[in-house]
């Protein structure tokens, strides 16, 4: 059972608890409308649900409240030190970055380390699209993927996404290189829910639906020996070329640890108008887009879509009809209110 909250609300609340934890309120406002935007899109795993751990980490110093940003930049390349600040914040304080030097030098490259857990990577090349550019944005997470033919994780689910301009909404590519990001199973243990099966093995390298079992286990690739190579990939465009940490060597914020997480990211932005006039590539874009959709469709199919189509049609039922907040993460919002002197959600 879950309440539905309109955007307004829950952008205030969540910016309210961030304030209270020591966010100063300009990054508060950062972070909150990547989790809010994440969420209107349905991916219920990387946006809110997440904010008490971030919190959490705030509070106890694991995650820096109040960083101190900084860019080393060389031609059309930078690295950003997050300063193990708020991984939203940093993230996008990356991406304008790449946006900034793409529109110099028609590209731009951003190497980022010491961060923490952005949530959904959609979100940063999104920015770069509504500013006629292509995005793309890479990023490394905990041990959660073993290589193949290993029994223990040893890369993250290390997702890598796009997003290409149109005259209308941006096509959006998002995945993981796991079967399933790893916040599905975070968020099927924390309902009590089972997992399907193939998503994961157990310590022992068995086939497991517990998602607490897949949580000491890994997740598999996808894909398999193809799904490790993007992992392995991923890694490096993210922690290696950053200098952040890298397998087992990236932290978790959901154990006991009180050291930094130390994730590492990078961005791409390139500047399409470099290439040909913005129109022309709205126009070939449309013109994929009708060619796809008049494919003749698969039995039991009743139309084909377009990477991030579903999820725009998601963000247009929340804006009108709220987004669903789940009778376990309304309890941890208001005990936390609570603890922060914030007036809690009211049902």
């Amino acid at each position: 059972m879950a309440d539905k909250f309109s955007v307004e609300i829950l952008t205030k609340f969540c910016r309210k608890l961030l304030v209270a934890a020591g966010v100063p309120e300009g990054d508060a406002d950062v972070v909150t409308d990547v989790l809010i935007d994440t969420s209107l899109e349905g991916i219920d795993t990387h946006g809110i649900s997440r904010l008490p751990i971030y919190l959490s980490r705030v509070r106890n110093g694991r995650i820096n409240a109040r960083p101190r940003i900084t860019v080393e930049r060389s031609g059309a390349v930078a690295v950003v030190d997050g300063d193990n600040g708020l991984g939203q914040l940093v993230a996008v304080r990356s991406m304008e970055v790449a946006i900034g030097l793409a529109a110099e030098y028609g590209v731009g490259f951003v190497a980022t380390k010491h961060s923490n857990h952005f949530g959904a990577a959609s979100y940063y090349c999104k920015m770069a699209a509504r500013r006629q550019m292509v995005g793309m944005a890479f990023t490394n997470t905990p041990p959660g993927i073993p290589p193949w033919g290993g029994r223990r994780p040893y890369f993250g689910t290390n997702p890598i996404a796009f997003a290409f301009p149109t005259d209308k909404h941006p096509v959006v590519v998002d995945m993981s290189s796991s079967t399933v990001a790893r916040g599905n199973i975070i968020l099927a243990a924390k309902e009590g829910r089972e997992i399907p099966p193939g998503w994961a093995i157990d310590a022992d390298g068995r086939p497991t639906t517990d998602p607490k079992k897949a949580l000491e286990g890994a997740v598999l690739p996808i894909g398999g020996a193809k799904g490790y190579a993007l992992a392995l990939a991923v890694e490096v465009m993210s922690g290696i070329i950053s200098g952040s940490a890298y397998g087992p060597g990236v932290g978790w914020i959901y154990d006991d640890s009180l050291e930094p997480v130390n994730i590492g990211h990078s961005f791409i932005a390139i500047d399409v108008s470099r290439l040909m006039p913005v129109e022309t590539f709205h126009e070939r874009m449309a013109d994929m887009i009708r060619s796809i959709k008049a494919v003749p469709l698969a039995e039991g199919f009743e139309r084909i879509l377009i990477p991030g189509e579903r999820r725009q049609m998601k963000a247009e039922e929340r804006l009108t009809g709220g987004i669903p907040v789940s009778e376990n993460l309304l309890k941890e919002f208001n005990d936390l209110a609570r603890e922060l002197g914030v007036q809690p959600l009211e049902a």
